[in-house]
């Protein structure tokens, strides 16, 4: 069976990480405990989040964060209004009438919505904060009406997100029942970065990630605000060669860590690792059980075990002595350069082929290759997966070393076979 998990990062040690003002003194301590903890305890995931996908600085006070809170309330609402101005169209949501239960709710939220009433608007719209709130009204405007915003190019993304939208994971409790509105709530939200980010506008599968962000924060400004910035990160994911980049990564990683596996896979018939974009698009959302698959977003999110992070230099160090003394202090080549590139969702993706090798080897072509991870979802054990990935992670770092150490022996040995460097030539 797998190993018991790790007690997740919870209230208590969550805010003994904060200092007297509220400032998150350590950031590093907290993508620790997110990694090591396994992911975060649900009661105060909202609240970690906020600091992970960077909606808020881990610098600022708590008075700083309401400011915030406010000023992104603000600008959001103002931004949502454009674009409906803009496109009055938009605010009827394509929908298929065979989907009563959608097309019913979409009529509903048609009538009755304003861009004033956001999903869980937790901010301060007192009386008091009149005069605030009319200013940031007047920057969100001007911020919102100078961006271009190409009205063909928002129609044909609204075009999309009108066919995703309803594909969405209904089966989760958030969109049950009453809680089918929130796809309603995720399509603005979808619409409103579509329209702000033209360079990346919508990609298929987006609707997936954002509605993580919603089930999660159950905001739709939070929800907005934090995607975007995610999104900032991942954004060249969105691009065709941005993906193809991350499955030739995935291949060379998996040739270093099984060449009979990788020699396999790579065979004319079966396409390379390319079945493996979804799972890396989506970050395996749908191959573990719904609670684990957001426990192992945060995990990949705190990017606390990448190869250029504090642990692997750790790791490529104490390697790097035990070979000095094994070679008793003869050989001391530099320390080796790990691809860096290799990010610990690629070691993610490679445990779950290595853990899954036997069923692989056996396919022969793509369409049992489609089986295969079809198979898979929900399948897979989120504890054995990540230690399997750590082990791979380390065992990447040791090897790094000893290969570094074999490359400086050879040169050693090629030096003194010619007995001359190639500079004693010249000089």
């Amino acid at each position: 069976g797998s190993p018991p998990p790790p007690p997740r990062l919870n209230a208590h040690t969550f805010q003994q990480l904060f200092d007297a003002d509220g400032r998150l003194v350590t950031e590093s301590q907290l993508r620790k405990l997110v990694f090591r903890g396994g992911g975060v305890d649900p009661s105060i995931r909202k609240d970690v989040w906020k600091f992970l996908f960077g909606m808020y600085p881990y610098t600022s006070t708590t008075r700083e964060r309401k400011a915030l809170a406010l000023e992104h309330h603000v600008r959001y609402k103002m931004m949502k209004h454009r674009w409906l101005a803009l496109i009055p169209s938009s605010m009827k949501m394509r929908v298929d009438e065979t989907d009563k239960e959608l097309y019913e709710v979409a009529l509903a939220y048609q009538q009755t919505s304003d861009a004033c009433n956001l999903k869980g608007q937790e901010v301060d719209l007192s009386e008091e904060r009149c005069e605030q709130i009319a200013f940031l009204e007047l920057q969100a405007k001007v911020y919102a009406d100078r961006q271009r915003i190409n009205v063909h190019e928002l129609h044909e993304a609204i075009r999309i997100i009108d066919k995703d939208v309803p594909r969405t994971e209904r089966v989760l409790a958030y969109y049950q029942n009453e809680g089918v509105i929130n796809l309603m709530v995720l399509r603005d939200i979808l619409i409103t970065f579509a329209a702000f980010h033209p360079d990346v506008s919508y990609a298929q599968g987006m609707n997936d990630l954002v509605s993580r962000f919603l089930e999660v924060l159950d905001s739709e400004v939070d929800a907005y605000w934090c995607c975007s910035f995610y999104f900032e990160k991942i954004a060249s994911d969105f691009k065709e060669e941005g993906l193809i980049r991350k499955i030739r990564l995935e291949e060379e990683l998996l040739k270093e860590l099984d060449s009979e596996l990788h020699a396999h896979l790579l065979r004319d018939n079966l396409n390379g690792l390319t079945f493996c974009h979804r799972w890396l698009f989506l970050g395996f959302q749908r191959e573990f059980e719904h609670s684990e698959a957001i426990c192992l977003f945060e995990i990949l999110s705190s990017h606390h075990l990448e190869l250029n992070s504090l642990e692997a230099e750790k790791a490529r160090d104490l390697e790097r002595m035990s070979r000095f003394q094994r070679e008793e202090g003869e050989v001391r080549p530099e320390m080796p350069l790990a691809n860096a590139d290799y990010t610990f969702e690629l070691f993610i993706c490679a445990a779950i082929l290595l853990e899954k090798r036997e069923m692989l080897l056996r396919c022969t072509d793509e369409v049992q290759l489609i089986q295969f991870t079809n198979s898979l979802q929900g399948a897979l054990d989120l504890n054995i997966v990540l230690q399997r990935a750590e082990e791979a992670f380390f065992g990447y770092c040791n090897k790094s070393v000893v290969d570094c150490f074999k490359k400086h022996c050879t040169e050693q040995k090629k030096r003194s076979l010619f007995g001359l460097n190639l500079t004693d030539l010249f000089f």
